[in-house]
């Protein structure tokens, strides 16, 4: 019964709903069965090696169960759990069921973002038919509270599955990855100081839309590569989006900032 109700749980948290298993009447129920989410779980971007925790606070509740990306953790049934040295493998979405006897409420999906940062050297060679670019680029993790820019950001994010589409880019798109930060970490990416180019590309397909937004409303789309000219916000968040008919990524996916602090 109670795996039954675990699952409920989880699925119902998916579907972002905060629901009860039972319906739920306030003229006729006593509430006091139920349990009070008064802390949702939040969203965070850490660099890779670095440590990370999710909590919950709630009243009225006998335990808890934790979720990631709709998945039960096995032990992970306290109102916060943490990750001692956050990893690739650790990007997701991760929720609560509060407990209180046969009743559960879901926590909303809180988003794990992670990232590495890696300094490059190019060479170009030109051609009167191709230019090509090579680089060279030494991986390197981060802790929180590194500073300043230089090099290349990969961001990598947990795709959604989610059909839409708004104009001609995105468009129509089967899912998408959003890489952001919370208001409390920045809100998004500052670009760097006299750095020849900021820009975002997906390195890992072709087919796909990615696109900007900066904290004054400044965007832009393009196809696989976005360049944010002459920015004008302090800081952007971006956003990969997968075309309708293509497999959505179920594992953590990653974009490539350049010319950006992280």
């Amino acid at each position: 019964m109670k795996k039954r109700l675990l699952r409920g749980i989880a699925i119902a948290a998916m579907a972002g709903f905060v629901l009860s298993l039972h319906a739920q009447d306030a003229t006729s129920t006593d509430q006091s069965q139920y349990p009070v989410i008064l802390e949702q779980p939040v969203d965070q971007c850490m660099p890779v090696g670095s440590p990370v925790s999710f909590s919950v606070v709630a009243s009225n509740v006998d335990s808890y169960q934790w979720y990631k990306n709709n998945v039960l953790m096995d032990g992970q049934t306290n109102s916060s759990f943490s990750i001692g040295s956050v990893a690739i493998s650790d990007v997701a979405y991760y929720s609560a069921a509060v407990i209180k006897g046969g009743e559960a409420v879901p926590t909303r999906m809180a988003n794990l973002n992670v990232y590495t940062t890696s300094d490059s050297t190019s060479t170009t060679t030109t051609s009167p038919t191709k230019t090509k670019t090579s680089s060279t680029m030494t991986m390197s993790t981060m802790t929180a509270g590194d500073l300043g820019g230089g090099g290349m950001i990969t961001m990598f994010g947990m795709p959604v599955v989610s059909g839409g589409g708004s104009g001609s880019c995105p468009g129509k798109y089967s899912g998408y990855v959003n890489f952001t930060k919370t208001a409390s970490q920045g809100w998004g990416w500052a670009p760097t100081a006299g750095a020849p180019s900021h820009t975002a590309t997906d390195t890992n397909r072709f087919d796909t839309k990615v696109q900007f937004v900066g904290q004054y409303g400044d965007n832009g789309c393009n196809t696989n590569f976005v360049s944010v000219s002459n920015p004008m916000s302090p800081v952007y968040r971006f956003s990969i989006y997968f075309p309708p008919g293509t497999q959505v990524p179920t594992n953590a996916y990653a974009i490539t900032l350049d010319g950006f602090d992280p």
